[in-house]
């Protein structure tokens, strides 16, 4: 297909002399490390996460608020918010537990010395073996979630970070690149639609932390949540997806944890910080805002 995209010619060597533009340009650098220090709160829970509600952190307050459902009261914890335009991710004390500056991170505080975990699929994992449960335990069942764990960690970065940069983000439209990625999501799409034909969840029979790892990236996208692509994308073509992604939206857990470390929509849905059970109902962004007003 014809472009008029500039063509551009790489220099010998790369070097860092601007902003890259978009979004998330204050924040992108090609190094590694703090900086600022900047410790961070803890609270009372055995579980500390330090998050925001993307995708990739929402994986980790479903599943938290999930084990809380089922009566695991060794799950509650502490959600502190992390601002990532603002480099919250960058200050030494974030550093110290995520080398990675990404989000989401936690710390176990019920283990001795305390266990530090980064990345959204590792945490799904640690948890799943921690309480034993949302993974099957026999060989074939876990190996199957796990394939589709792995897949998830490997396919987002190209619907995010490719398709959500390039389509959404970047400070220009290029067709090369929102042709290209727009492709590989589309053909993603239909990976879980020719699987879901055949079972309830992603990994079979039963709702796994491979369904909560996925859900929070492909299931927003189904729902038209997402990049404001779902038009574009021509997501209700992918039925079987639909289906799955409206069957775990209904779920209590699943609604509670989209609303943890939430900054933006609709206020009632925002919980900027979660320290207890009863914050959904006491500290959400309309009710600390009515409470500024008093």
């Amino acid at each position: 297909m014809a472009s008029n995209d500039a063509v551009y010619t790489p220099p010998k060597v790369w070097t860092w002399d601007a902003e890259s533009g978009g979004k998330f340009a204050s924040i992108n650098r090609p190094i590694a490390g703090p900086t600022h220090e900047k410790d961070l709160p803890v609270g009372k829970h055995p579980l500390q996460l330090y998050s925001l509600a993307t995708p990739n952190g929402v994986k980790v307050t479903i599943m938290l608020e999930e084990l809380l459902a089922l009566g695991y009261q060794g799950a509650e914890y502490d959600a502190h918010l992390i601002r990532i335009t603002e480099g919250q991710q960058f200050g030494s004390g974030f550093v110290e537990i995520n080398p990675n500056s990404k989000i989401p991170a936690m710390v176990d505080q019920s283990t001795s010395p305390a266990t530090q975990v980064f990345e959204s699929g590792s945490i799904l994992f640690y948890l799943a073996e921690k309480f034993g449960a949302f993974m099957p335990q026999d060989a074939q069942g876990r190996t199957e979630c796990m394939n589709w764990l792995f897949w998830q960690m490997g396919m987002a970065p190209l619907l995010g970070g490719g398709f959500g940069h390039f389509y959404a983000y970047a400070p220009e439209n290029y067709e090369y690149p929102i042709n290209r990625f727009t492709m590989e999501v589309k053909r993603q799409l239909d990976v879980l639609d020719r699987t879901l034909a055949h079972r309830r969840y992603v990994a079979g029979d039963d709702y796994t932390i491979a369904d909560m790892a996925i859900w929070p990236w492909y299931g927003a996208l189904a729902l038209g949540r997402l990049y404001n692509a779902a038009e574009f994308l021509q997501v209700h073509t992918y039925e079987h997806v639909v289906r799955w992604a409206e069957t775990i939206d209904q779920r209590p857990a699943v609604q509670r944890g989209r609303m943890v470390n939430r900054v933006w929509g609709e206020p009632h849905e925002q919980l900027p910080e979660r320290h207890d059970a009863s914050d959904f109902e006491l500290r959400t962004q309309d009710k600390l805002d009515a409470a500024k007003g008093d």
